[in-house]
């Protein structure tokens, strides 16, 4: 049972699997369903802090480097113009609109993802942890009744 508990723990770790892989496996594994909840929610969380402390510092780094230096530049360039974007569009909405693109589970979004625009938009840390925390939660609500085949009744 542990040996399953750590499997969807640290699946749930991958970037653009996340949660979003994790509770589907829990579900197929037979695990108990808030158990499972929260054992993909913190492990998807575990990575959140390192992500907003030290990406935007590893790519400001790497920017002038010879093999990386054309991958960084480019996330950094285009990192800043999406930024730009969204920030003109949400506007004071913001905090929003990284919960919704954390917790709706679509391909490329998702905690990783989040931390690192919340990052480059230089949203505080406090709420760059509550927004990707709150996110996580609902992508997990969402993932969960996806898993028992709640949606098919809607389809």
């Amino acid at each position: 049972m542990l040996k399953n508990y750590l499997w969807i723990f640290f699946i749930s770790m991958i970037p653009l699997i996340e949660l979003r892989g994790a509770i589907p496996v829990s579900q197929a594994l037979q695990l108990p369903v808030v158990q499972s909840y929260l054992v993909c929610i913190l492990g998807n969380l575990i990575p959140v802090p390192f992500i907003y402390l030290f990406a935007r510092r590893f790519l400001e780094w790497g920017q002038d480097k010879r093999f990386t230096g054309k991958i960084c530049t480019f996330f950094l360039e285009k990192g800043g113009h999406a930024g730009e974007k969204l920030q003109a569009k949400a506007g004071n909405g913001l905090f929003i609109a990284l919960i919704l693109f954390v917790g709706i589970p679509l391909p490329g979004t998702g905690a990783w993802t989040g931390t690192l625009a919340a990052s480059l938009l230089d949203i505080s840390f406090k709420k760059t942890i509550l927004a990707v925390m709150l996110g996580l939660l609902l992508a997990g609500c969402i993932m969960m009744a996806g898993s028992f085949g709640l949606f098919k009744a809607v389809m």
